[in-house]
């Protein structure tokens, strides 16, 4: 089980871009999904040369993720083979 910190935004960004003490961490895009209106941002963060940026999402647990709602992720209708 996770705690309340290893939900946060800022656990997530550390944990993923891990940003350096001195680099920017910028917050460069937020909204709402089209499929669900779930919140979302973009955030970036850069060290010399090398930039990096991610999405992460918000669940409905309240907790943020790097991959969206399984709600608001597009799926694929197969349709069924002629015989």
């Amino acid at each position: 089980m996770r705690t309340a910190s290893e939900q946060s935004l800022r656990f997530l960004v550390e944990k993923w871009l891990a940003p350096e003490p001195s680099a920017p961490v910028r917050v460069t895009e937020f909204s709402r999904t089209r499929l669900g209106g779930r919140r979302y941002v973009r955030v970036e963060t850069s060290q010399d040369a090398d930039a990096r940026g991610l999405f992460f999402f918000r669940h409905d647990d309240g907790c943020w993720c790097v991959f969206p709602p399984t709600a608001d992720t597009p799926r694929f209708i197969s349709q069924p083979r002629a015989a």
